[in-house]
């Protein structure tokens, strides 16, 4: 990447640079023409508007188009709007049942499109931000469509076609094929709530839900182009599943071999996104060094995370219910996780996902343990900027360094300095207003659906401390264009997908703009030699400190109402009580 990026050669130009110059003859793109950042940031919006735009009409006139073979019916506006919004945001938030709302064309078309042009907009963004900081006395930052094009050709396509085969060798589907029907071995009589034409739950006088009996003696199967979106679902931290129970579906992840795929390619672009930073700016020690607080960050986040999984529930483990009860003691909390992936894997799988900003799970993340689910939450609330999401993890992450060298600045009484560049008031504003817009959108919006029984607390599956949780989660990953869910929350309503659709807007644009409003300024500067009083920015002290900030200023911002959720929950746990 650093040598794509930098204009240098690499071993896929005698393939792919005829078709790059093809892409740039055909749409009329100078690729030796340069933006300031102003014409950057115009780009990134108009561009994201239009696709928005398509992804929402595609999805309103689905019964009218090709690739349906289930006759789907479109999809109604708000939950349209919401879909449109997460997608292009790299959020791919759902609050639907993929595989009975949405038609292959509207998967591949509308989602796995933008599957990778929200990536490549990342990584173009996190380059511009990389080339501010190593290019003196500029006012450009590059050609986004330059780098958009070069980051969907060169870094998105061939690993996801190459990673789709894999996927399909582990018995992913991937098919236009309808729907089939098997019948079941043992034929199933449930109970299920009677509704109206309107799909309204039926209550008798008394106010209870009325039922009817139903028998079930045939299984659906679902099918569908699978394989080529799961694997750029990963490999752009995407994370939209194209079935509803997503990476536990064993059509989307069936084997350990799939799923150990799915937790490298979420971290692969990310994590090396830290060495360009360090070979672009010529400080490779520096992207080591953000690298290290990262994986700092990652492995005591897995470790937390794992501790209170495998401890489990300890009102389960004081039921002396048969002569099984030791094993109970022992086995962890299971609930929500799949048995061919386990405690382990389903930490470390939601782990690598919130770290990541990308919203896959091969487990129930609102069934884990209030401490094993605070930490997912926690994940988000810091910025994902634990490797985060291609591109926005690491201009994520160099917010915070700009803060820290600010603060290391102030403790010497001096100018701080990052890489030989003079950070200023400009730019701690900028960054201070991309650090505070996340905490008051998710704080915001997660305080008036508390309070807001009609529209917002009715759509719980839980009260208590552990509702709060689910409302707050639901927030915290839209705005940190997450995409993961508490799924005991039901979002697919107005309220919900309107104001989670306009968290995921803010997310994205309202940090992309300050972003870029830094790195312009960094590129203009005059670069200033290290003295005594600059502070190293290759050691491990500063990624101690680096760390050190990331940790305070998110528990400074979200410890209150975190109190408020799992911390009270895991303590009403510990004297008995369950929500």
């Amino acid at each position: 990447m650093a040598r794509l990026f930098s204009g240098e050669r690499t071993f896929l130009h005698p393939v792919l640079r005829p078709v790059e110059r093809l892409l740039y003859r055909l749409t009329g793109v100078d690729e030796t023409r340069e933006m300031r950042w102003t014409e950057y940031a115009i780009a990134i919006v108009l561009f994201s508007v239009v696709s928005m735009l398509l992804t929402y009409l595609i999805q309103r006139l689905q019964d009218v188009l090709p690739f349906n073979p289930q006759g789907l019916s479109n999809i109604e506006p708000s939950s349209s709007f919401n879909t449109a919004a997460s997608f292009t945001t790299n959020t791919n938030w759902q609050s639907y049942v993929g595989e009975t709302t949405m038609s292959y064309l509207s998967q591949m078309a509308g989602l796995a499109y933008h599957n990778f042009v929200s990536a490549a907009t990342g990584i173009a963004i996190a380059v511009a931000f990389i080339r501010g900081i190593a290019r003196r006395e500029v006012e450009t930052l590059g050609n986004f469509w330059v780098d958009f094009v070069r980051a969907n050709l060169y870094v998105l396509l061939p690993f996801c076609i190459i990673g789709a085969l894999l996927l399909v060798s582990q018995g992913v589907i991937q098919n236009f094929k309808a729907y089939d029907t098997a019948t079941i071995v043992d034929s199933q009589t449930v109970e299920v709530p009677t509704k109206d034409a309107e799909g309204t739950g039926i209550t008798d006088a008394n106010g209870d839900p009325v039922t009817e009996t139903q028998t079930a003696a045939t299984q659906t199967l679902p099918q569908g182009p699978v394989a080529s979106q799961e694997f750029i679902k990963q490999w752009g931290t995407n994370g939209g599943g194209f079935f509803n129970a997503n990476a536990a579906h064993p059509y989307e992840n069936p084997t350990p071999f799939s799923n150990l795929l799915s937790m490298l390619a979420i971290f692969m672009i990310p994590a090396g996104l830290t060495y360009t930073l360090g070979r672009m700016v010529k400080a490779q020690k520096h992207g080591w060094a953000v690298f290290a607080a990262m994986s700092f960050l990652f492995f005591a986040g897995v470790l937390v995370t794992y501790w209170a999984e495998a401890r489990g529930n300890p009102i389960l483990a004081g039921l002396d219910v048969d002569q099984n009860v030791s094993a109970m003691k022992t086995g962890g909390n299971m609930e929500g996780k799949e048995v061919r992936y386990g405690i382990a894997n389903s930490a470390l799988y939601a782990v690598v996902t919130t770290d990541a900003s990308c919203g896959a799970v091969n487990s129930m993340h609102d069934s884990f343990t209030p401490i094993g689910g605070m930490i997912p939450l926690i994940n988000m609330m810091l910025g994902e900027v634990i490797f985060g999401g291609v591109g926005a993890g690491l201009y994520g992450i160099l917010i915070f360094v700009i803060l820290s060298v600010f603060i290391a600045g102030l403790m010497v009484g001096r100018t701080p300095e990052y890489l030989g560049k003079k950070i200023e008031a400009f730019d701690v504003k900028m960054a201070m207003l991309a650090v505070l817009v996340f905490p008051l959108s998710v704080l915001v919006f997660t305080a008036i659906s508390s309070v807001a029984p009609d529209f917002g607390t009715s759509q719980l599956n839980n009260q208590g401390p552990h509702g709060l949780s689910e409302i707050l989660y639901a927030f915290t990953s839209a705005t940190a264009n997450n995409g993961s869910a508490f799924a005991g929350i039901s979002a697919n309503t107005l309220w919900y997908n309107s104001a989670l659709g306009i968290a995921m807007l803010i997310g994205r644009f309202f940090i992309i703009i300050p972003v870029l409003a830094i790195a312009g300024n960094l590129g203009r500067k005059k670069t200033v030699p290290p003295s005594l009083g600059t502070f190293p920015v290759t050691s491990p002290l500063f990624a101690t400190l680096l760390v050190s900030v990331i940790v305070i200023v998110g528990a400074l911002t979200f410890f209150p109402v975190l109190s408020l959720g799992p911390i009270v929950e895991h303590f009403l746990m510990l004297g008995g009580q369950t929500f």
